[in-house]
């Protein structure tokens, strides 16, 4: 009897709910706010509820012996000594077949404020990563409709690259016409840091409804707190798994990492890690490569995420912290040049800095042979410009050269040009370096 009574105490203990589980603020400072009365019962990450004149939310980023630290979701304006506090367990995401078609934020509520499906079951926005034993390595190339893509820069089923590119150099409508072009059941775009404007613009205007309906769009605005941003990221991650679950392909579009990293910089900083190269702390690369590696082939019946993140190059500095993290962690990185974006060729593609790790093997051998004759001809080029520009170079002076002359002006504009298929795109490049060959393939209207 003894037993069954415990038995009975112990179940109603473990029922309770956290949530009424009250703590007080104790200090407030440099955008955190300090709470007691929750130790032991808070783990990093909760959210809290902080009441008061005006009622704010946060997140827990760090615990000490007798208090614990949280980040708000907005302005610190309002938050008074000894407001009451409570937590609940961020109980991860619940991504449904209806988020299809909607904008959504960071806790998976509309943008516009509609209702929003939940769906049965609760997703962890952290979970454990798919063992890479299991995976199954790069799929099929994939059409995606843009000449350098479909020849010099494939992106197969299940590859991760990166966009690497500074503010205004083209990325952002780069990333619509791959949202659009890809082959790919479902599209998860999300837009962490941007401005409000540019999200409604995107979702209404640069999207189609056909396109639209295919697409979840997961943002966190630029003027969001850190939290805010990286949750938003998580979800958007969280969502992509949930449809490759059900065995479909799923393509991300993720702009930007770089904010995802600031987001990072700024909780560790704030909860006490060590800055390190520009301030970034040194979990920052395991941050985002734990990110990162939830993208990727599936296992067995489960689907694949094919993964595009772009990256903010500051001052078109390759080396620089993030780019020099993320360049190392994805399989491929697609460089954005804004000395090509000011002579008006867009996508402003440098291809001879940007790089497919999915090769030779997305390509068949004679396909292989083009690649390399055409990145040889862009070579010559780009490497004589200086001279040739200047009147510097004399004709007849380098075969290749003179090839590369010749050829360059159609060279350039295949870069910028969209086709059906892969298939047509390779004719293309053919038709260009064995003039001989007229049957060039028709061109996708912009």
């Amino acid at each position: 009897m003894i037993t069954n009574l415990l038995e009975t105490v112990q179940s109603a203990v473990t029922d309770v709910d956290v949530a009424n589980i009250w703590g007080k603020v104790d200090a407030i400072d440099s955008g955190v706010v300090h709470i007691s009365g929750l130790h032991g019962v808070a783990c990093i990450g909760d959210r809290v509820k902080i009441e008061g004149p005006r009622i704010a939310t946060g997140e827990v980023i760090s615990i000490e012996d007798d208090h614990v630290s949280a980040m708000p979701n907005s302005s610190l304006s309002g938050i008074t000594l000894g407001a009451r506090v409570h937590i609940h367990h961020d109980d991860g995401a619940r991504p449904h077949n209806a988020w299809l078609g909607r904008v959504l934020n960071a806790f998976g509520e509309a943008f516009d404020g509609t209702p929003v499906p939940k769906g049965t079951h609760v997703l962890s926005l952290c979970p454990v990563p798919l063992a890479a034993s299991e995976r199954r390595g790069l799929g099929a190339r994939i059409n995606t409709g843009l000449a350098p893509f479909d020849t010099f820069l494939p992106l197969c089923r299940g590859q991760r690259i990166g966009l690497f590119a500074g503010s205004g150099v083209g990325k952002s409508t780069l990333i619509a016409d791959l949202a659009k072009g890809v082959e790919a059941d479902v599209v998860v775009i999300a837009l962490i840091g941007e401005r409000s404007r540019e999200i409604r613009e995107f979702a209404e205007q640069t999207l189609s409804e056909k396109h639209r309906t295919r697409s979840v769009i997961i943002v966190s605005t630029c003027d969001e707190p850190a939290p805010s941003k990286r949750r938003a990221a998580l979800l958007a991650m969280t969502t992509a798994e949930y449809f490759r679950d059900q065995g479909l392909h799923v393509l991300l579009l993720f702009d930007s990492i770089t904010r995802f990293a600031d987001a990072h910089r700024e909780i560790g900083l704030t909860a006490g890690e060590t800055p390190s190269l520009r301030a970034y702390p040194p979990s920052t690369t395991r941050t985002i490569a734990a990110l990162a590696e939830r993208a990727g082939p599936g296992i067995g019946a489960a689907g694949d995420i094919t993964a595009v993140f772009s990256v903010l190059v500051a001052g078109s500095d390759m080396d620089e912290p993030v780019a020099d993290m993320v360049r190392g962690i994805l399989d491929g990185h697609v460089v954005l040049d804004r000395s090509i974006a000011e002579r008006g060729r867009f996508p402003a593609i440098n291809i001879r800095r940007s790089v497919s790790r999915s090769l030779p093997h997305a390509a068949s051998q004679d396909e292989n042979q083009l690649l390399s004759k055409g990145r040889e001809l862009i070579a010559a080029y780009e490497e004589a410009a200086t001279m040739i520009q200047t009147g510097l170079y004399a004709k007849g002076s380098d075969p290749t050269i003179d090839r590369a002359i010749e050829l360059w002006p159609q060279l350039d504009r295949f870069v910028g040009e969209k086709f059906n298929s892969c298939t047509d795109s390779f004719q293309h490049l053919s038709n260009i370096t064995n003039p001989s060959n007229k049957n060039l393939p028709a061109i996708v209207a912009n």
